[in-house]
């Protein structure tokens, strides 16, 4: 039995693993959807990044977990690749769901060559909505699954956005897996590109959207499944 904690990207909370979670308990599985702070049930609660990275590692410690997989989609892979040393020998493996990852140093917005998001901060009271349906074309969703992730999504606090990543290892010392999801495109944020080619990581390419907890959520459980017995 692997044991997961499951933490989704901006905007989204633990109901965004609705579709997953029964797939991987079915399986036999142990899984925690987390919802961090500020977002969902959590709205309201002030946060910025490193509040982020102690929701994951407070929810490992408080349920006593080991061997864990900590898995991270989209803006959650910035907290949780922080949070994976700071659990130290609780972890099993990472999975990056077509996230970014965290470089010491560097904020989340850092990784963005425009200024759109830093405006929509500016624009929406230092918080960034969820994006207009029409920004969801492509990604191999539903109009339904749009519909939901628009209007159950929470506008997602700027200071995890632009508050630095705080690690003190090289992220090549994460036993971990990168999910790239190709209708958002084929190439891996830094480092985990060079870290997928040097073969210290596992590359899984999935032929969706950057949204796979909806589109395409069992074969997503069951690739998560195979990553988790290479720990």
């Amino acid at each position: 039995m692997t044991r997961f904690v499951v933490v989704a990207g901006a905007w989204l909370g633990a109901w965004a693993w609705d579709e997953v979670v029964p797939e991987l308990r079915g399986a036999g599985h142990e899984v925690h959807a987390l919802t961090l702070s500020g977002l969902a049930e959590k709205r309201g609660i002030p946060a910025g990044q490193q509040t982020h990275v102690q929701d994951i590692v407070d929810e490992v410690e408080r349920l006593d977990l080991r061997d864990v997989v900590l898995v991270g989609h989209s803006y959650a892979g910035v907290p949780v690749g922080q949070a994976a040393e700071r659990i130290g020998d609780r972890l099993a493996r990472v999975v990056f769901v077509d996230a970014n990852v965290p470089v010491d140093g560097e904020s989340f917005l850092d990784s963005f060559p425009s200024d759109f998001i830093r405006k929509s901060l500016d624009e929406n009271g230092g918080y960034w909505p969820p994006l207009d349906p029409a920004d969801y074309a492509g990604q191999g969703l539903t109009d339904e699954q749009i519909t939901r992730i628009v209007t159950e999504g929470t506008p997602h606090p700027g200071a995890a956005l632009t508050e630095p990543a705080v690690l003190t290892r090289p992220l090549a010392d994460l036993t971990a897996t990168y999910i790239k999801c190709l209708l958002d495109g084929d190439e891996l944020p830094a480092p985990a590109d060079e870290l997928v080619a040097s073969g210290r990581w596992e590359l899984v390419r999935m032929d969706t959207g950057h949204w796979p907890m909806f589109s395409q959520p069992r074969e997503l459980a069951r690739i998560l499944v195979e990553s988790a017995t290479r720990s």
